[in-house]
C-alpha cells in the first residue's frame, strides 16, 4: 500500500474497523478455553457466569480474583481466566454457545445426575482430561474448592444445572433419597436407639405382627375393644414386665418401660395413651405410692392386663389443681374401712382413661379425713366392676363419647356414693392409718407430703414428651418423604422440581425436623436424669419433666399441622394419617398438666433455686452476677455484636452463650417484679398472678436453652465422622432458629445488631440447604416401620 493511503487516511470509518479487529483478536474463544484441563473444573461457573444476566460488572470481577486464586492453576490457565473474567470484554453469544454444547455432551457422556450442584458438574468434567495430574487428586477437595466459587456466583447450583443441560431433568421416578446422602441412615438409627436398643428392637418387632394394622372406623366401640385387644397381646407378650419385671420397686425398669413407650408411640396414639394409663399411671400408682403387700398382690395382675386400671386424679372442677380435689375419702375406725364420697357435681372424676369400658379398678386422689381432722390428698385403691364386668354399688359411671382424637380410649366420668373400701386399699408408703385410726407419716408438712407424692408420679410427663417426640417424627417422615417426590413449579421450558428443593419447602420443614432431633437428646437426658433421680435432685428432675413435656408437646403440634400444610390436599385425606396424627395428640398439650401451667412451675422452680444461690452463698452469688455482667457487656462489644462470619455463628459456644443470658436476665427481671410488688405490700398469689406473662417466657428461655446444651453435649458423644458433621448442622439449625425467633429481644438489649440478625436468617437458609441431601435419610433414620407409618405418600406413592 502507497504511503500515505492507510486506514487512518480514509476517515473515521476504518479506524473503527481496526479497533474492531484488534479486539476480535483479544476477545477470549471457547477453542482456547475448553483447550486447557487445568480449566475445565471451572468451564460450568464461567458459562453461568455470562449467562446468568444478573451479575454485576464488579461481581465478575470478585468472581475473577477468587477463581484466579486456585492453586492448580498455572500461568497460561490464569491468563486465559483473566479474559474470560473480564468484564470490559465478555465473550460473544457464538462461543458461549461453543462452551454450553461442549458442557452438554459432556454431560451425556458422564450420565449426570439431575440433583448435582454446579460444582459438582465442574468436578465431574475433570474425568474426560486426558492429564488429570494438572488436577487436585482429592475429588472432594475439588468440589469443596468450587462450591466456595459456587457460593460468590450466588445462583441456585442444581437449577443452574438442570437450566443447562435439560436431558439431566428427566430421571425416573424412585423411592426412597434422590440424592446421594452423607451417612447410612441405619448408623443415625443407632445413636438414637442407643438407650434401651434391644427394648425398642423388641416392641417394633411385636409391631411388624400383621395383627397390628390401622383401623379405619368411625365405629367407637369396635375401635376401642380393637385398641384392647392389642394392649392384651402385648401384655402376653410381656410388655407390663418391662415395667415389673420383680412385681417391685427395686426391680422396676421405668427407663426400659418409657423406651417402649415411646416406640410404641409408633403406632396407634390410642393403643399407647391405653397403655399409659393402665401401665404408666395405675401400674405406677401402686408401684410408687403403695408398699410391699400392694406390690404382692396388684402388681403381678397389672403386668398381665388381669386387672385392668385407671388413674382417678382429674375433676370436673379441678384438673391441673390437684391440692384442690374435693372427692373424700373419711376413715371410719369402728368398720377400718374408708368411705370414698363424691360430695358435689364438680368432685365427680372427669376424662378417666379405661373407665367406660374396661377399667375394674381405680387409683382415686381424695381428701383424706381421720378422727374428723384433714389430711391433704392421698391415693386409694377403689373398685369400679366385678370380674364379669358390671358396675358395682356406689359407683356411677358415665362415658365422655366421641372425642376430637383418640376414640380407642374408653374416657368416663366417675361418681362414688359413699363407696366402702378396706384400710388396707389406701396407698400409704408417705402415709399409713392405723386401724385405730391414727394417723402418721414420715413427712410432717402438709404441703411437701402432697408435692413428694406428686413427684413419684412424674414418669406421665416423661411419657407424654416421649409420645409427642414419636409423633412428630411420624408426621416429618411423611412430609418430608412426600417432599422428596412430589414437583411443583420449575425453570420456564424445564421439568417442574421437587417440593424440598424450593426454600421455603425446605425451611418449613427442615428447621422443625432440627428441633426434634434437639428434643430427641434433650429427652434422652430427662429419662436419664429420671432413672437416677435422688430426694436431692427430685424436685429439678419434676420442673425439667414439666418444662419439656410442655416443650415436646407444642413442638408435636406444631410441626404436625406445618407436615400437613405442606403435604397439601393429600395431607388433608385420612389415608395419609396426618389428620388422624394432629386430632390424636391436640390433647398433649393438655394432659398430665396444661402446658401454660406447667411452664410457670418451671419458672417457679427457677425462681425457688435463684433465691437459693443467694441464701447458701452470697460471696458465690454476687461473684457469678458480676461474671455474668461482664460476659454481657463483652457481648454487647461493637465488634461483637457485628459479627455475621459463619465460623462465629456456628460456633456452639457463641449460641449457648447467647440463650443462656437470655435466661438468667429474664430470671433477674422477674425476680425485681415479683420483689417490687411483695415490698409494696401486694399479696403473694397475686404478685406471682400479675407477672405470669414473664414467667412462661422465662421458663420457655430455660427449656430451649437446655434443649439446646443437651443436643450439644450429644452430638460431641458421637463418634462416627460423617454422623457428627450432619447432626452438627442440626444443631446449629436448631440453635440459630432459637436465635432467629427470640432476635428481638437481643436487638432490645443490644446484643445484637440488625445485621447480625439478618446474617443470622441468611445463615438458617444456608443450613436448610447443606442438609437438603441428607433430608430423607434423616427421617429415615427414625426407624419408623412401613407397616406403622401406613401413609400411601409416605410409602413412594403421591396419592393415596
Amino acid at each position: 500500500m502507497p504511503p500515505g493511503t492507510g486506514l487512518a487516511t480514509l476517515g473515521p470509518f476504518p479506524r473503527m474497523l481496526e479497533s474492531r479487529l484488534m479486539v476480535e483478536e483479544i476477545r477470549p474463544t471457547a477453542k482456547e478455553l475448553l483447550s486447557l484441563p487445568r480449566l475445565a473444573p471451572l468451564v460450568p461457573m464461567l458459562y453461568v457466569a455470562w449467562t446468568d444476566g444478573e451479575l454485576t460488572p464488579a461481581e465478575i470481577r470478585m468472581l475473577g480474583t477468587a477463581a484466579r486464586a486456585q492453586p492448580w492453576l498455572d500461568l497460561r490457565s490464569n491468563t486465559v481466566l483473566a479474559r474470560w473474567l473480564d468484564p470490559l470484554m465478555p465473550p460473544s453469544s457464538n462461543e458461549l454457545a461453543l462452551v454450553r454444547e461442549h458442557i452438554r455432551a459432556a454431560a451425556e457422556r458422564l450420565k449426570l445426575s439431575p440433583q448435582e450442584s454446579l460444582s459438582e458438574l465442574g468436578a465431574r468434567l475433570t474425568e474426560l482430561v486426558a492429564d488429570s495430574k494438572e488436577l487436585p487428586s482429592s475429588m472432594p477437595e475439588l468440589v469443596r474448592a468450587l462450591a466456595s466459587l459456587e457460593a460468590v456466583l450466588g445462583v441456585s447450583g442444581r437449577e443452574a444445572v438442570r437450566a443447562l443441560v435439560p436431558s439431566a431433568a428427566h430421571e425416573p421416578r424412585r423411592i426412597g433419597p434422590t440424592e446421594p446422602t452423607s451417612f447410612a441412615p441405619e448408623a443415625l438409627r443407632a445413636v438414637l436407639d442407643r438407650k434401651y436398643p434391644e427394648v425398642r428392637a423388641q416392641v417394633r418387632k411385636w409391631l411388624e405382627d400383621p395383627a397390628f394394622r390401622y383401623q379405619r372406623t368411625l365405629d367407637t366401640d369396635k375401635q376401642r375393644e380393637q385398641v384392647f385387644a392389642w394392649l392384651k397381646q402385648l401384655a402376653d407378650q410381656g410388655l407390663g414386665r418391662i415395667a415389673f419385671p420383680e412385681g417391685d420397686e427395686a426391680g422396676a425398669d421405668l427407663g426400659a418401660f418409657i423406651a417402649s413407650f415411646e416406640t410404641l408411640a409408633l403406632f396407634d396414639l390410642s393403643l399407647v395413651v391405653k397403655a399409659g394409663v393402665h401401665f404408666g399411671l395405675f401400674g405406677a400408682s401402686i408401684l410408687f405410692l403403695g408398699t410391699e403387700k400392694h406390690h404382692r398382690e396388684y402388681l403381678p395382675k397389672v403386668a398381665t392386663l388381669e386387672l385392668p386400671g385407671c388413674f382417678a386424679m382429674s375433676e370436673l372442677g379441678h384438673g391441673s389443681n390437684v391440692r384442690d380435689v374435693e372427692t373424700v375419702a373419711r376413715y371410719d375406725a369402728e368398720a377400718g374401712k374408708f368411705v370414698v364420697h363424691t360430695p358435689s357435681e364438680g368432685a365427680r372424676k372427669e376424662w378417666i382413661g379405661n373407665a367406660a369400658r374396661h377399667g375394674r379398678i381405680a387409683t382415686v386422689f381424695a381428701q383424706l379425713e381421720v378422727g374428723g381432722k384433714g389430711l391433704g390428698v392421698h391415693a386409694l385403691l377403689v373398685p369400679l366392676r366385678d370380674e364379669r364386668g358390671q358396675v358395682l354399688p356406689g359407683v356411677r359411671i358415665e362415658d365422655c363419647g366421641r372425642k376430637m382424637g383418640l376414640n380407642g380410649v374408653d374416657n368416663g366420668r366417675i361418681w362414688f356414693d359413699h363407696v366402702r373400701v378396706p384400710r388396707e386399699n389406701l396407698l400409704d408408703r408417705f402415709g399409713q392409718v392405723s386401724a385405730e385410726g391414727e394417723y402418721t407419716s414420715s413427712i410432717s408438712s402438709d404441703g411437701r407430703r402432697f408435692f413428694t407424692m406428686l413427684g413419684t408420679l412424674v414418669a406421665g410427663r416423661v411419657s407424654v414428651a416421649c409420645a409427642s417426640l414419636s409423633a412428630a417424627k411420624s408426621g416429618l417422615t411423611i412430609a418430608v418423604r412426600y417432599g422428596d417426590l412430589r414437583r411443583q413449579f420449575g425453570p420456564p421450558g424445564a421439568p417442574e422440581v421437587r417440593l424440598l428443593d424450593h426454600q421455603t419447602h425446605q425451611l418449613r420443614l427442615l428447621k422443625p425436623l432440627a428441633k426434634t432431633y434437639a428434643l430427641d437428646f434433650a429427652l434422652e437426658h430427662l429419662v436419664e436424669r429420671y432413672v437416677k433421680r435422688t430426694e436431692e435432685d427430685s424436685m429439678e428432675v419434676e420442673a425439667l419433666a414439666a418444662g419439656l413435656k410442655a416443650y415436646a408437646s407444642w413442638n408435636c403440634t406444631a410441626v404436625l399441622q406445618e407436615a400437613r400444610e405442606a403435604c397439601g390436599g393429600q395431607g388433608y385425606l385420612e389415608a395419609n394419617r396426618l389428620s388422624a396424627l394432629k386430632d390424636d395428640t391436640d390433647i398433649f398439650t393438655t394432659f398430665e398438666g396444661d402446658n401454660t401451667v406447667l411452664m410457670q412451675l418451671v419458672a417457679k422452680s427457677l425462681l425457688t433455686d435463684y433465691r437459693q444461690r443467694f441464701e447458701d452463698d452470697r460471696v458465690y452469688a454476687v461473684l457469678k452476677l458480676i461474671a455474668d455482667k461482664a460476659t454481657a457487656m463483652a457481648d454487647k462489644n461493637p465488634i461483637a455484636v457485628r459479627r455475621t462470619g459463619s465460623e462465629h455463628l456456628r460456633d456452639d459456644d457463641f449460641q449457648l452463650r447467647f440463650l443462656r443470658y437470655r435466661e438468667e436476665d429474664l430470671l433477674a427481671s422477674v425476680a425485681r417484679r415479683i420483689r417490687k410488688r411483695l415490698t409494696a405490700g401486694v399479696e403473694a398469689f397475686a404478685a406471682f398472678n400479675q407477672v405470669q406473662a414473664h414467667l412462661v417466657a422465662l421458663a420457655h428461655a430455660h427449656i430451649e436453652r437446655v434443649v439446646l446444651e443437651q443436643f450439644i453435649h450429644g452430638v460431641n458423644t458421637v463418634q462416627d465422622p460423617g454422623l457428627k458433621v450432619v447432626l452438627g448442622r442440626l444443631c446449629d439449625l436448631y440453635g440459630l432458629s432459637c436465635l432467629e425467633a427470640a432476635s428481638g429481644w437481643f436487638q432490645e438489649n443490644s446484643l445484637m445488631e440488625g445485621g447480625k440478625a439478618l446474617a443470622i436468617r441468611k445463615e438458617v437458609v444456608k443450613l436448610c440447604t447443606e442438609l437438603r441431601p441428607d433430608a430423607v435419610a434423616l427421617v429415615d433414620a427414625f426407624g419408623i416401620p412401613d407397616t406403622c407409618i401406613a401413609a400411601p405418600i409416605g410409602l413412594g406413592h403421591l396419592s393415596a
